[in-house]
């Protein structure tokens, strides 16, 4: 970057830009909320964002079947930062009642990807103007406008696979937060969200008659044993500061009172905020399953389906968050937020380069406290602005 007189110009600059901007922005995320796409369906979505920031003469390259990478600066530099923004919507009915509401039957931002989207195709636009002088100093930006967010394994692996993360140095990324209010920034160091897994555990045996469960397997109570026992059991085999929690969330055996069934199954979530131990959980779920089972003689089988892994924030990231949220909001716009067992596939980034995921606050302070994954989810749009600031000051203290 230049000198003290130049970075604060270039603040004053990327904020005059993005007061001129914010009309656009909101009528860009309104048009994106009223037409969600579902993930790796994000063509409208994908065709929009491109034709604006090509607009703005910037390097964009499509990705299959959607998402887009857009390069500010240097194509070979010393050191390029990426930002990653969520494209999809959920498969859910909105209930909100907005004028502009979903019009898609079955579709709709209930996680808040439209202004993630919108966040970043504004820092794209107020960054655009330093892409020659960052071309000489050496110095690149990333944009990762990601498909698939909300399907396993999901975009962001897609991404990495592709190789959109090499040559970078830092990541980072914003996720909506109905529970902060707007202009406010939640921020922690270390896991912020967690690994989630999906595990099945199926039994098979000889069933029978209730009135001679000694001459079944006792499938029932087989099963019934694994599922209490299972959680209790890895909550003594693994460090209680690894997070783990694993919920039941189906469970499914017989279909009469007076007959022992021959199979069974039982199905939940496996939640890790430890990133070592979610590397390591499966076999000891298949050791702990056989043992508990054993002694009933049922055949087991394990399905343990890894989804994403916890985002870990580092250290070094999170500072520059805050060094770019202080200077472009204040000094009290980042504040300390609770880890959550959700999870959120920007973890596959993390997985390669270092980086950190934000809060962005999004409830009306004093009004309506709102639920993610919900359809009468609300944001209040001045997040939009907010979060575009918050983005260009961490950026460019990354570059710094």
């Amino acid at each position: 970057m230049g000198s003290g007189h130049e970075d604060r110009q270039i603040h004053h600059d990327v904020l005059t830009d993005l007061a001129s901007l914010e009309p656009e922005l909101v009528a860009l995320r309104r048009d994106i909320h009223a037409h969600p796409e579902l993930g790796f369906a994000e063509q409208r979505t994908t065709t929009k964002v491109s034709k604006r920031l090509r607009a703005a003469d910037l390097h964009v390259t499509p990705m299959h079947p959607t998402g887009l990478v857009v390069d500010i600066g240097a194509a070979e530099p010393q050191r390029r930062v990426a930002v990653r923004a969520d494209i999809d919507a959920l498969p859910l009915t909105e209930r909100t009642g907005l004028p502009f509401a979903s019009t898609v039957a079955g579709a709709c931002h209930a996680c808040g990807h439209d202004v993630h989207t919108t966040c970043l195709v504004g820092l794209g636009l107020v960054l655009a103007p330093f892409h020659e002088r960052w071309r000489e100093q050496g110095l690149a930006v990333r944009l990762l406008f990601q498909p698939a967010e909300e399907v396993m394994p999901g975009g962001a692996h897609a991404m990495v696979q592709a190789g959109h993360l090499r040559g970078v140095d830092l990541a980072y990324a914003l996720h909506c937060d109905p529970t902060v209010d707007v202009g406010e920034i939640g921020l922690r160091t270390g896991p912020i969200t967690a690994a989630t897994d999906i595990l099945t555990v199926r039994l098979r045996g000889r069933g029978g008659h209730t009135s001679r469960p000694h001459l079944t397997q006792d499938l029932t109570y087989a099963l019934a044993t694994v599922v209490k026992e299972l959680p209790a059991v890895l909550s003594r085999r693994v460090d209680p500061r690894a997070g783990l929690a694993l919920v039941w969330g189906t469970i499914e055996a017989g279909g009469a009172p007076n007959v022992i069934p021959s199979s069974g199954a039982a199905s939940g979530t496996l939640r890790i905020l430890d990133a070592d131990v979610w590397d390591a959980i499966g076999p000891l779920c298949e050791e702990v399953v056989a043992q508990l089972a054993a002694p009933y003689g049922v055949e087991v089988e394990i399905d343990h389906r890894q989804g994403v892994p916890p985002v870990v924030n580092a250290p070094a990231a999170v500072a520059h968050v805050v060094s770019g949220a202080t200077t472009m909001l204040g000094p009290h716009a980042v504040g300390p937020t609770p880890q959550s067992l959700g999870g959120e596939d920007f973890s596959w980034m993390l997985r390669d380069v270092p980086g950190a995921l934000m809060r962005l606050g999004t409830r009306t302070p004093g009004g309506a406290t709102y639920d993610l994954h919900r359809p009468d989810l609300v944001v209040d749009e001045r997040a939009i602005g907010v979060g575009v600031k918050v983005l260009a000051g961490t950026v460019l203290a990354a570059l710094a």
